[in-house]
């Protein structure tokens, strides 16, 4: 099968490089573009457009968005779903006058080490996800700070895959509860609470996120 990854808010692809070789062992890695788009349903569709096989869908943070999106246009393509320190509600654009590409050059530091645990708040890991914020630029921070995010709480009941739902104990933008409302909403659907993380539970903990992956969706590698 094949494994999307949708990463989230000016984040890349190397977000996931510390669980690239478990993430291999259940299937083929792909990696989504949120770089081009818009709006969550446009990243949406892109995606669908290239998937060609069937497909476990990751979505990390507004990657989370991304993917229920996927799975509401598609379903007939989607063989599990994995929702890690994401919500399903709402949230409006930043106000024009924080924006604008002019002189961006990359997440600042504070707001960096707002989305980790105070024990993960390396120089290298912090500026880890600045070169990342960096190498995708003003352009997409524009277009990504625009993101219009709809409640979809109403309709997570559509969602009928295996769905596996992570939280992060510790994380200061994205509380355990709105994970709990996913869960609740989601017929088929596990949770997990994975400890000593904040927001970035693929650069923090990508060992324990990786094993609850597996141990979640093992069974459809093997089908």
């Amino acid at each position: 099968m094949d494994i999307l990854l949708v990463p989230g808010f000016m984040l890349d692809a190397d977000l996931w490089s510390d669980m690239r070789p478990g993430l291999a062992r259940l299937g083929h890695v792909v990696d989504a573009d949120t770089t081009r788009d818009g709006s969550i349903e446009a990243m949406a569709d892109r995606a669908v457009q290239s998937m060609t096989e069937p497909t476990l869908l990751v979505g990390f943070s507004m990657g989370g968005y991304v993917a229920r999106q996927i799975a509401y246009r598609a379903p007939e393509r989607v063989l599990g779903l994995a929702l890690i320190a994401t919500s399903s509600r709402g949230s409006t654009p930043r106000a024009p006058t924080q924006l604008g590409r002019t002189g961006f050059r990359e997440l600042s530091r504070g707001a960096v080490s707002r989305s980790l645990h105070p024990a993960h708040r390396s120089d290298e890991l912090i500026a880890r996800v600045q070169r990342m914020s960096s190498r995708l630029g003003g352009d997409v921070f524009d277009r990504q700070s625009r993101l219009h995010r709809d409640d979809d709480t109403a309709r997570l009941g559509e969602i009928r895959c295996p769905t596996l739902v992570v939280a992060a104990a510790d994380d200061e933008l994205r509380s355990v509860e709105e994970s709990v409302t996913l869960h609740e909403h989601i017929p088929q659907s596990t949770m997990t609470i994975i400890d000593r993380t904040g927001h970035l539970i693929p650069l923090e903990q990508p060992a324990q996120l990786m094993a609850a992956l597996e141990a979640a969706f093992r069974h459809l590698a093997n089908g």
